[in-house]
C-alpha cells in the first residue's frame, strides 16, 4: 500500500514536470506587457514530489482566483498572473540553477522559493543577488533567515513554535513520559526541528536517551528502530518528509514498537499520510503552521478561512493542509504587496512586504526583521479517527490528547 501510494504520486507529477520544463504553466493568455510572472522552482519529480504537488495546487488556486477577479490591480491597470514552474528533481543544487534560470532567462518578476528550508536557503542567494522579492512557503528553520538578506520572506514561524507547545502539552498531560528518543532526517529542516525538540525536552526536564540522524534516501530503519526500542522511551519523535515518515511508521509497526506518545513532523498533517497508514496513523501527534479549523476573516483575495477551504475543496475535491494553504498565502501576499505598492517595481514590492501587517485567511501576517513571520501560533494536533484533531491553541481546539497507539 505504501509503495503504491508513492508510485502514484510520482506518476501524477511527471506530466506536470514535462509541461513545466517545456514552457512553464501559463495561467494567463494576456500580452506580455499585462502579465506579472512569478517563478516557482519545485521538486516536481523525485522523492519530494508529493510536497511539490501540494505547493503547486496552492499556487494555482491563488492564480486562478486572482485572474478570475480580472488580475492584480497596479496603479489602475489590471495585470494577469502567470506562474512559471521548473522541476529541479528533488536536488538542491538544481534548485539553485532553476532559480537563476527563472530570473535571468524566463524574466520572472518575483519568485516563490523552492520547497523546504535547505533548498530555500540555497536558492535565496540567487534571488538576493538579483534583488528579486522571494516568498518561501515551506521554510521554517532559523538558518534560512540568518543571512541578513532583504528580499527573502517566509510564511512559517520558527521551529520552536512547534516543538515548545507540543512538549509542554505532553509534560502536562502525560506525566509518565520521562525518556525521549529522537530520529531525524539529516537535512536542514528535519534536523533543525529535531534539535529544537531536544532543547524543548531538556528544558522541560525530560531525558533524551537517543538522538540520531538518518541519511536522505534511507530505505531501511530497522536497525535504528531496534536501538530505539532497547532504550524503552515513552516518547518517540521522528522528523522527515512524507515518504520518510511513512516508511519509518510502517517499520515501527512491523517491529511492534509502542510508546505512550509518538510524534512525527511533518507528514501527519497530510491526508495522504493517514490514507497510506490507516490505523497505523492513529494517535500520532504532530504540529503544523495552519489547520482548516482556524477561523480568520482576512483582507486577502480569499477572505475567510472557510472560503479558502471551500474553494480548495471545490477545485481539488480534498481538504487543504498547511502546505496548500501556505502556498496560496504566498500568492495572496504578493498580490497585497503589489497592489499597495501600485507598482511591480521589485524594491517597492519588497518594501511593502517588509512592513506588512495584515490579517489573512491563514492568520495574521507580520514579518520580523529577518523576514520570517512572527505573528502566528501554529496548531498542535493528533490523528484521531482518521483525521487531524487540533489540541492547541485553545481558540481552535477540537479535542484532547489521547495516549498510546492503536
Amino acid at each position: 500500500m505504501l509503495h503504491a501510494w508513492v508510485a502514484r504520486c510520482v506518476r501524477l507529477s511527471i506530466p506536470l514536470g514535462i509541461a513545466a520544463l517545456a514552457s512553464g504553466i501559463q495561467i494567463s493568455a494576456a500580452s506580455a506587457d499585462d502579465v506579472i510572472k512569478i517563478g516557482a522552482p519545485l521538486p516536481i519529480t523525485g522523492p519530494l514530489a508529493p510536497e511539490a504537488i501540494k505547493q503547486q495546487q496552492g499556487y494555482n488556486l491563488w492564480a486562478e482566483q486572482a485572474n478570475k477577479a480580472g488580475g492584480i490591480s497596479v496603479g489602475g491597470k489590471k495585470y494577469k498572473v502567470e506562474i512559471v514552474y521548473t522541476d529541479y528533481q528533488s536536488n538542491t543544487p538544481r534548485a539553485v540553477q532553476a532559480t537563476e534560470q527563472l530570473i535571468t532567462q524566463n524574466n520572472v518578476n518575483f519568485v516563490f522559493s523552492p520547497f523546504g528550508s535547505g533548498a530555500a536557503k540555497a536558492a535565496s542567494t540567487v534571488s538576493e543577488k538579483h534583488k528579486v522579492p522571494t516568498l518561501a512557503a515551506t521554510a521554517s528553520s532559523s538558518q534560512v533567515y540568518d543571512q541578513g538578506y532583504k528580499y527573502l520572506f517566509g510564511t512559517f514561524t520558527p521551529n520552536d513554535t512547534l516543538t515548545t507547545p507540543l512538549t509542554e502539552m505532553i509534560k502536562a498531560k502525560v506525566p509518565e513520559v520521562k525518556k525521549v528518543a529522537i530520529l531525524a532526517r539529516n537535512d536542514l529542516f528535519p534536523l533543525a526541528i529535531a534539535q529544537e525538540m531536544e532543547k524543548s525536552a531538556k528544558a522541560n526536564g525530560l531525558e533524551v536517551v537517543y538522538f540520531e540522524k538518518y541519511a536522505i534516501g534511507t530505505l531501511d530503519h530497522s536497525a535504528t528502530l531496534s536501538s530505539i526500542k532497547a532504550q524503552s522511551p515513552q516518547w518517540i519523535f521522528v522528523t522527515g518528509y512524507t515518504n520518510d515518515l511513512l516508511l519509518v511508521r510502517k517499520q515501527m509497526i512491523d517491529q511492534q514498537m509502542k510508546a505512550p506518545v509518538v510524534s512525527m513532523i511533518a507528514g501527519p498533517a497530510y491526508q495522504e499520510f493517514i490514507d497510506a497508514l490507516g490505523k497505523g496513523a492513529e494517535n500520532v501527534s504532530s504540529a503544523a503552521w495552519w489547520h482548516p479549523a482556524a477561523r480568520y476573516d482576512g483582507k486577502d483575495i480569499f477572505g475567510s478561512t472557510a472560503n479558502f477551504v471551500k474553494l480548495f475543496k471545490d477545485k481539488y475535491n480534498a481538504e487543504p493542509d498547511y502546505a496548500h494553504a501556505s502556498a496560496a498565502l504566498c500568492g495572496a501576499l504578493f498580490q497585497i504587496a503589489i497592489e499597495k505598492a501600485g507598482s511591480i517595481d521589485r524594491d517597492k514590492v519588497r518594501d511593502e512586504l517588509a512592513k506588512m501587517d495584515v490579517v489573512t485567511f491563514f492568520g495574521p501576517v507580520k514579518f520580523g526583521a529577518n523576514g520570517q513571520i512572527n505573528s502566528l501560533d501554529p496548531p498542535v494536533f493528533q490523528i484521531q479517527g482518521g483525521k487531524p484533531v487540533v489540541l492547541f491553541p485553545q481558540a481552535i481546539k477540537q479535542g484532547d490528547l489521547k495516549i498510546g497507539l492503536e
